[in-house]
């Protein structure tokens, strides 16, 4: 198979891809609202490139839906300084932004939430900076839109991993050893005009989650990248000493292919579903399914997140 991809995880550690920051960075976060999610971007300048360290997305719940534009962006900076509270303790912080956000939380007449979001805020380093119109940018705006209503129910992955709610997508128990633990794999793959790349969730089976954000450093259609990124999850499964996983992947192809439903034709797809066999092999037990996309957004975005940004 194609190899030479960079690999980056998630909020676990640094890669290539995702980054630690370093004592006296100066860090710079790109906010993004949608009609029902907030979403931003933690970035690093070294060596005059841009490198992402953290991303945060979060789905809109019952009021924060009616919140005004205004108020959700700066919702977003609230929810990213607490989850990325080290950094915004560590580091002064650049907000770009070309909305009022600092005037907004420095009015007197602000509204109560305003007020305690300001005092929270606070504590940090803060300075808001207009934003310059660069590419960047859409990476925020992207995690935003798949945090929207019709993926409501998976959204919650980008912290949380849940198994697909229909019953008929969830291995059948017969197919295990329920004796034995049960890992969960989540994969999908992401080729367009901007790069090539794969997003990993593996569930372990105490339900902690590993997250990858896989850049491909090769040209891959759509169809070799959903392999890539099955293959890469395979090999991660395999090194984590697991014997029993369920597969849950939204290509049609991968999955029948996989289950011998549909004839492998291509060269290249010959080859890739003779390596995945090889792989599978190894475990004692295996289950892959087809999701629906809905249920599989969380490994979307993170595929869709590493062939977005430049390595």
């Amino acid at each position: 198979m194609r190899h030479g991809f960079q690999r980056a995880q998630g909020v676990y550690g640094p890669g290539p891809f995702i980054v630690n920051s370093e004592h006296g960075d100066i860090l710079v976060i790109y906010l993004s609202v949608s009609v029902s999610a907030v979403s931003s971007v933690l970035i690093r300048s070294k060596d005059n490139a841009k490198h992402p360290v953290h991303y945060v997305s979060k789905a809109l719940q019952d009021a924060e839906v009616r919140y005004p534009d205004i108020e959700k962006l700066a919702f977003a900076l609230v929810v990213s300084a607490k989850r990325l509270r080290p950094y915004f303790q560590a580091h002064t912080i650049h907000v770009l932004t070309n909305q009022p956000l600092r005037q907004v939380l420095q009015k007197p007449e602000t509204s109560g939430r305003l007020v305690k979001w300001a005092i929270e805020l606070g504590e940090f380093d803060i300075h808001y900076k207009p934003r310059p119109a660069i590419r960047r940018q859409a990476v925020a705006d992207f995690l935003s839109e798949f945090t929207e209503p019709q993926a409501s129910a998976a959204t919650q992955l980008i912290t949380e991993p849940n198994l697909p709610s229909s019953q008929d997508q969830i291995a059948s128990k017969s197919t295990f050893d329920l004796t034995q633990p049960l890992w969960t794999l989540f994969v999908d793959g992401s080729s367009n005009a901007q790069g090539f790349g794969a997003g990993l969730v593996l569930i372990f089976p105490d339900k902690v989650a590993l997250e990858y954000a896989l850049r491909f450093k090769f040209q891959a259609s759509n169809n070799e990248a959903e392999y890539e990124a099955l293959l890469a999850g395979l090999r991660l499964t395999k090194e984590m000493d697991a014997k029993q996983i369920q597969i849950f992947s939204d290509s049609q192809l991968v999955v029948h292919q996989v289950n011998q439903d549909f004839t492998a034709k291509d060269a290249y797809m010959m080859a890739y579903l003779q390596h995945a066999r090889h792989l599978l092999a190894i475990f004692h037990a295996h289950f892959i399914n087809q999701v629906p996309r809905a249920e599989n957004s969380h490994v979307d975005t993170l595929a869709r997140l590493a062939s977005a940004l430049e390595p």
